[in-house]
Order: C-alpha cells, then sequence, then structure tokens
C-alpha cells in the first residue's frame, strides 16, 4: 500500500499568486502562512522558488511553513545555490564564490530588492538555502533541479550521508570550476552542456555569448546535436545538425520516475516521456505554474499533470 503521495511542483520564480492557486486546485488549504496538504500526500518543489517574481519572499513564507509542518519538500535549484554563492566569500577573502559582475548582479537584483541586500531577512533566508538537498529519491520518485546522473547524485550522498546540508568545504569546491564537485553540483542543478565545434555560438535569452549549449540528457542518442539543444527554434540554427558525442552520459531514465525543473518548457504542459516529466514551463515568463500528481505509477500519465496559468 502507497504510503504517501507527492504533488511535484515546478520552478516558482515568486510567482505567489500562481503557486496559490495551484495549490488550492490540488486540494491543499490555507493554514497558517502556508498551506495543508490533503491527507496522504505532500508537495514537492523542484528548486528555484526564487529570483524575477514579484512575490518572492511571500512564496518563500509558503513552502517553508509547509515544509516545516511536514507538507512539503523542498530541493536546491540553481537560484539558491547561487543566492548562496553570492553572499559566501571566499576562504582567502578575495571575492566572493560567485562573481558580482553585471550579468550575476542582475540575475539575483530582484530578489535583493525584495529582500533587502545584507538584511537580517536576507541572511535569514540564505541560511535556509543552505540546508535544502540537492537531489531526493523518494523511493517511487526521484526529484532533482535539472539532471538526475547517478554518479553525481552517488558523490552528494558519499560526503552527506542522509542528506546532510552540504559542508562549507563542499560548497567552496562546488564553485572551484573543473573540481568533482563543480561537476557534480554544475550537472544536477544546472543539466547536461555539450561545447560547440570550433566557429559555433549562440547567444542566450540575457544576450550573451555561449559557446556551450545545453541539452536534453534524457534524449535518444540517435538525435543531431541541434535536435538535442535546448534552444529557442529561432536559434537552432546557431547549433551544427551533427551526431551527439558518443561518449555522451544521459539517457532515458531507468527505474523510478524522474521530475525537473530548469528548462524555461513553453506550450503546453507535456511529459517528456513514461519516466521524466520537466515541470518548469516558464511560470515565471507568463507561461503556467506546473504540477504532477503522483499516485505511484511507475510510469507517469498525462493525465496526472495540473497548472494554474497567469
Amino acid at each position: 500500500m502507497l504510503e504517501i503521495a507527492y504533488d511535484l511542483i515546478g520552478d516558482v520564480h515568486g510567482q505567489a499568486g500562481l503557486l496559490e492557486r495551484l495549490l488550492e486546485q490540488l486540494g491543499y488549504v490555507a493554514a497558517g502562512r502556508g498551506f495543508k496538504a490533503p491527507a496522504g500526500r505532500q508537495a514537492v518543489f523542484v528548486g528555484d522558488l526564487i529570483d524575477r517574481g514579484p512575490q518572492q519572499l511571500r512564496v518563500l513564507e509558503i513552502v517553508r511553513a509547509m515544509m516545516d509542518a511536514g507538507d512539503a519538500r523542498v530541493i536546491m535549484g540553481n537560484h539558491e545555490l547561487n543566492a548562496i554563492g553570492y553572499v559566501e566569500r571566499k576562504a582567502d577573502g578575495s571575492g566572493f564564490l560567485r562573481e558580482h559582475s553585471p550579468e550575476k548582479v542582475a540575475q539575483h537584483a530582484e530578489f535583493l530588492r525584495q529582500v533587502g541586500e545584507g538584511s537580517a531577512a536576507h541572511k535569514e533566508w540564505v541560511d535556509w538555502f543552505r540546508i535544502l538537498p540537492l537531489a531526493l529519491d523518494l523511493g517511487g520518485v526521484r526529484v532533482v533541479h535539472a539532471w538526475w546522473h547517478q554518479p553525481y547524485v552517488d558523490a552528494i550522498q558519499r560526503a552527506h550521508p542522509g542528506g546532510s546540508p552540504i559542508s562549507q568545504d563542499f560548497l567552496h569546491a562546488a564553485f572551484r570550476k573543473g573540481s568533482s564537485e563543480w561537476q557534480a553540483v554544475e550537472g544536477l542543478c544546472k543539466g547536461l552542456e555539450v561545447r560547440l565545434p570550433e566557429g559555433y555560438a549562440f547567444e542566450d535569452h540575457g544576450g550573451h555569448r555561449r559557446h556551450e549549449v545545453r541539452v536534453k540528457w534524457w534524449a535518444d542518442r540517435g538525435l543531431s546535436l541541434r535536435d538535442a539543444a535546448l534552444l529557442p527554434a529561432s536559434q537552432r540554427h546557431f547549433v551544427p545538425e551533427i551526431p551527439l558525442p558518443a561518449d555522451l552520459p544521459g539517457g532515458e531514465p531507468e527505474g523510478a520516475p524522474v521530475f525537473v525543473g530548469h528548462y524555461w518548457m513553453k506550450g503546453a504542459p507535456m511529459l517528456q516521456s513514461a519516466k521524466l516529466a520537466c515541470l518548469d514551463w516558464s511560470a515565471a515568463k507568463g507561461g503556467p505554474l506546473v504540477a504532477y500528481r503522483w499516485d505511484g505509477e511507475a510510469e507517469l500519465v498525462s493525465s496526472h499533470l495540473r497548472w494554474a496559468d497567469h
């Protein structure tokens, strides 16, 4: 008999109104600062609660209250990770783990404005982000922000058994590009990237020139690099139509279904496969906030998707 069923919820990005409507649609009832789950159910948030949206503190208040009451679980998204790196100084005092470049300040500016940069509330919320796990294996479902890559999940588990918060040493190592810790955290929180051949590049949604393209780690290895690239149709011609690298990790998940966010999907919400659901359908840019109502099934079904529109 199923002990608990889960409602998995995509990237909220400060859209408190959408979150409240979606929770009500799923049968959750307002209680104190948060929402009470229906009997036998629990919400699971896939990360990226903050940045961009208009009511980020209200989102954090709802989710934290639900977590404290046992009505929700939360994993760390790349935006929570970046928020930690933004305030954490390097061990040698030379700066911050996440540089304060114009690009990175702009990405984080709305959260800083709403929380009050350097305030007691700012410190309190960043400290809360530090306790969030990078991945959850709940038996019947697995949850990670961007990429369930078992070697990376295992590396985190070895360093922090039982889902304990990542240590200070691990955090600092995770911001050193090229380290094994950086590879694991980058993969889990940001996904799989492929270096483009010489002479190829594209501009991301922020107007920054990129030489690595994020790809569908779950894609059939018979696809071309262009077809596997996670880019808008208007930018796909910047990626050559060549085979995916023969040694590319990933592929269709096996075992328990995997839930991710992160990828700014467009259009009508849909499953990626019977074993994979991306729940990020661009709520921060006018898209719906999407959830999947999991009732113990080993293969996902489209009719279990739910969403709230702007």
